[in-house]
């Protein structure tokens, strides 16, 4: 469980300091150490935090059931990772109207994964790594709207294409973690019993 937490700690701690940093030029660390330096630093930190979740997520199975949910709430799970994944990949792609009318598909898609993960897994380790990360997009969406940071402004050219992609992709990676990979990454079958 420690280097679960350890993990836990790094990976936010740096997405923490993210969403907190200074945007003003004089003072903000990305301008002044440049993009290209800033963004390596911060996905190795990322990326350290990241593995010793997976490593400390793993080790620490067993380690308490918090609650027991009923398998319908497996269920509601698979259907909620629906929009989550074509949230997902709307956040990645030029913008549509689902990028444009969710404003920030990468929180809204962290945040339904986190809350179905919560309703399906009741497990001392599941509980602490969806709800933090559920309380980190609540938190940062929370801070980018403090910023001004909007989304795609009103007057952002949208492409319905991207929304036939983002739909299209996240249907294909939902069905593709659900029938094969969830088992393969995560050790545990996706579809209830």
């Amino acid at each position: 469980m420690t280097l679960f937490l350890l993990g836990l700690a790094i990976f936010f701690g740096a997405h923490f300091y993210s969403a907190l940093r200074s945007r003003a030029p004089e003072k903000d660390i990305k301008t002044r150490l440049g993009y290209g330096p800033y963004m390596g630093l911060y996905s190795l930190v990322s990326l350290v935090g990241l593995g010793l979740i997976i490593y400390g997520f793993d080790a620490s199975r067993g380690a308490g059931l918090l609650y027991s949910p009923p398998t319908w709430m497996a269920h509601l799970n698979l259907v909620l990772m629906i929009p989550a994944m074509i949230l997902l990949i709307a956040s990645q792609i030029p913008t549509g109207r689902l990028k444009k009318m969710s404003k920030h598909p990468m929180l809204l898609a962290v945040k339904i994964w986190a809350v179905g993960h919560l309703l399906a897994n009741g497990e001392l380790n599941s509980v602490i790594l969806f709800g933090s990360f559920l309380a980190f997009a609540v938190f940062d969406r929370i801070m980018v709207k403090k910023r001004g940071d909007i989304g795609p402004g009103p007057d952002a050219v949208t492409n319905s294409t991207m929304d036939v992609i983002a739909v299209i992709g996240g249907l294909a990676i939902w069905a593709i973690l659900l029938f094969w990979l969830h088992p393969i990454l995560f050790g545990v079958r996706a579809l209830p019993v």
